[in-house]
């Protein structure tokens, strides 16, 4: 199989807290969750570490496949914990923590995992685009009816709008009624989007973090179509290249409100007909 895959940070001189790899018959994103400056987590690792440790033990352990997704993805969460529990304090709310897409070649069929915000795409042969992302996240958001924020991403307001919102979302984080991410308890993976597809039924697949996907799904400049085309005629890279161009039209994020004038993009795509 004939995967590629480009992953940049969302600024020059910051760690990536994404994850991007592949393996024989297994694709793997994983977007770690920063949070504001002056929000404690309780953990001495940075996003970025917790994301590449659980990122490279899922792609070792979705590649057995006695074990489903969801098995994986939980020994995998396990074994972080086991990596840092005795530095660390896993009880503490703001523990590092990441969202998951997951696909996986079996007997035929391609099977997918996805936990919160990140997004995979199947481009079906004999239909349009499906692309499956965790919503819940957002619908909590809504929830807290936050006023709008006007104030330009970076200024003091905007950042303290950030905090507040990291603060409060805190209870919601890995509980019923909330929404589920990859951290500390293993039985998160549980909650996750699963399901399989033939791969008779798929020309391409892709797995996108939010950074990645933004321009479809935040900033309304393309359709998934128009993504997958992207990909198929000039790879992933290129992708990441408009959506810098988009966020460098916007700085201030004005016309787009969002968390980061620029996140960490990564997209993992396997055209299957390769």
């Amino acid at each position: 199989m004939r995967v590629l895959i480009a992953s940049e940070p969302g600024r020059p001189y910051r760690d990536n807290e994404d994850f991007a790899a592949a393996a024989p018959g297994v694709l793997v994103i994983i977007d770690g969750a920063g949070s504001p400056a002056g929000v404690e987590s309780g953990c001495v690792h940075s996003v970025s570490w917790y994301a590449h440790n659980l990122g490279g033990l899922l792609l070792a352990a979705a590649g057995d496949m006695r074990r489903g997704l969801v098995e994986a993805l939980s020994a995998s969460i396990e074994r972080v914990n086991g990596l840092h529990a005795t530095t660390c304090d896993l009880g503490h709310p703001g523990s590092p923590s990441a969202t998951v897409a997951v696909a996986r070649v079996r007997d035929e069929r391609l099977e997918h995992l996805v936990l919160s915000d990140s997004v995979l795409v199947l481009d079906r042969r004999d239909e349009g685009p499906a692309a499956i992302t965790d919503d819940r996240l957002a619908e909590v958001i809504a929830q807290l009816d936050e006023p709008d924020d006007p104030s330009p991403v970076g200024s003091e307001a905007h950042a303290g709008r950030l905090r507040s919102r990291v603060e409060r979302l805190a209870s919601f984080r890995n509980q019923p009624g909330g929404f589920w991410v990859a951290s500390t308890n293993p039985e998160a993976a549980s909650e996750a989007l699963t399901g399989s597809t033939p791969l008779a039924e798929l020309d391409a697949v892709a797995l996108l973090s939010d950074g990645a996907s933004r321009l479809a799904d935040r900033f309304g400049l393309m359709t998934w179509p128009d993504v997958l085309a992207v990909l198929r005629k000039d790879g992933p890279g290129e992708l990441i290249a408009r959506t810098r161009e988009a966020e460098a039209a916007d700085p201030d994020g004005i016309r787009w409100p969002r968390g980061k004038s620029s996140d960490d993009a990564s997209v993992v795509y396997w055209d299957v007909r390769a």
